[in-house]
């Protein structure tokens, strides 16, 4: 087995990161990180992209460590910023990891919980700052952070930042930074036309590290794909395949928080209740961060989340990852399935498709180059009959996506919805038909004559145009 001090002294770390790197059980510097890490140190923009679980995080938060050295001043030196509180804790973790022979102040600024300690620990004094950008921004405004000191800026999974609306926030952050003589790094597993722009913001003459071309899933995740009619038809696959124990560490991807809730409620008729959790923006911070920490340590085995938890958390040997739905934002399937086969281990992945997500599906495998053959389900899960209501819903969408892609699609859906009630009801819908008589000569009949009202003076009076009113004029 390679001498890990050997691997990375070859990158230009000192000796106290290269004993942490052994300590942390690093073997050898990963693609990205073999050619980052020597960029970084130099002083270089960089724009890396790589797929999830290949060691971004170490790529930047090694050169950083080094340049920085040891504990000095008040004021932060560094600031990475990442879209969720999940992602911080965990870059917050292995920057301690790899900083635990070096004096340097870590911090994770998020939100989710009062800013008191944090702005204690800022006061105190720190070196290297890890935020979400809105606590940043709240804790800059309260005067508490000075930004005077900074010289190295990283932004990872860029693009989930744009996802999640934070482009007003990193363009505030960039107007109150220094520019001068600093290093910046931005680091995704995408990159979209958004994340380019941003690119150009903010990156002086960046070296581009592309390690596969991007949204690649990783090569050693093995990818299943079901057709499923309905949402019934669904649950019943996941509790199937979750009756084998080879399904020991699950992650399940939901698209919606109701939808995250009623795995959640299914599975646990047939699982121990102390074997599923699930997390989500509604869900407390002690809460999410007790659920993924049991999950971690293996004594959870499933873990039913949105794509909140999809993105930069490295939790090792999951086995399989299902996706419940398909995610409408397509890079995600990228980073969900992510989760699985991390750190050249062996994955699988599985997702569920009804008729209206084949659209999304599609769109899925343009992006990630891949065609992946739809199978059915296998023979043991009860295929339920789609309700009628479902059908129709699933058919609406159905037309949308016709119509976005062919804008003079006229729509094949025309029911009404007095009709669509009556079906699902049961009932007989009636149809209504002109029907024409004869008169006696030929003629048409005529239909019956208006009602005219009675002039004359009395009760109805009131209703004669110009009647004239029983109130006095004062």
């Amino acid at each position: 087995m390679p001498n890990p001090m050997d691997e990375f002294l070859s990158l230009g770390l000192n000796p106290q990161l290269q004993r942490a790197c052994t300590a942390v059980g690093y073997t050898k510097p990963t693609p990205i990180q073999d050619k980052a890490i020597p960029l970084l140190l130099q002083g270089h923009d960089v724009l890396g992209i790589a797929q999830t679980g290949t060691g971004k995080t170490a790529a930047y938060a090694l050169p950083i460590l080094m340049r920085c050295k040891y504990a000095q001043g008040k004021n932060p030196r560094a600031l990475i910023l990442a879209p969720t509180r999940e992602l911080v804790m965990q870059i917050h973790s292995v920057m301690i990891g790899l900083a635990q022979f070096t004096d340097l102040r870590i911090l994770a600024l998020y939100g989710g919980l009062g800013p008191k300690p944090q702005i204690q620990a800022l006061e105190d004094g720190v070196d290297i700052l890890v935020s979400t950008p809105g606590r940043f921004l709240e804790l800059y405004r309260k005067d508490v952070i000075v930004v005077k000191e900074l010289k190295f800026l990283i932004l990872d999974e860029a693009d989930k930042m744009m996802d999640m609306g934070f482009m007003p926030q990193i363009r505030q952050i960039l107007e109150k930074i220094p520019y001068k003589k600093r290093m910046n790094g931005l680091f995704s597993a995408t990159f979209p036309e958004k994340v380019e722009n941003l690119s150009h913001e903010f990156l002086e003459f960046p070296h581009k590290i592309e390690i596969t071309p991007q949204a690649t899933p990783a090569s050693q995740v093995t990818q299943s794909v079901y057709e499923a009619p309905n949402l019934l038809t669904k649950l019943h696959a996941l509790a199937y395949f979750m009756q084998n124990p080879d399904f020991h560490r699950v992650m399940v991807f939901c698209r919606s928080k109701d939808a995250a809730n009623d795995v959640e409620k299914w599975l646990l008729k047939s699982l121990p209740k102390d074997q599923v959790r699930v997390i989500h923006s509604n869900k407390g911070q002690n809460t999410r961060i007790n659920a993924m920490a049991q999950f971690r340590e293996g004594n959870v085995r499933v873990l039913v989340t949105t794509d909140v938890a999809a993105r930069g958390i490295d939790i090792p040997k999951v086995s399989h990852v299902i996706n419940f739905d398909v995610p409408l934002i397509y890079e995600d399937y990228v980073h969900r399935i992510g989760r699985t086969g991390r750190a050249e281990e062996i994955g699988e992945s599985i997702t569920f498709i009804t008729l209206a997500e084949s659209y999304h599906w599609a769109k899925i495998e343009e992006i990630i180059q891949q065609k992946i053959e739809i199978e059915q389900l296998p023979e043991g899960i009860k295929i339920e009959e789609t309700p009628f209501l479902e059908q129709q819903d699933m058919l609406r969408a159905v037309d949308d996506q016709r119509k976005r892609e062919d804008p003079d699609f006229k729509g094949a859906f025309h029911d009404k919805k007095w009709v669509i009630k009556a079906k699902a009801a049961g009932k007989k819908v009636p149809q209504k038909k002109a029907v024409t008589k004869a008169g006696p000569k030929g003629g048409a009949v005529q239909g019956p004559k208006p009602i005219v009202r009675n002039n004359r003076p009395g009760k109805n009076a009131k209703f004669r145009p110009g009647a004239a009113s029983n109130k006095k004029k004062r």
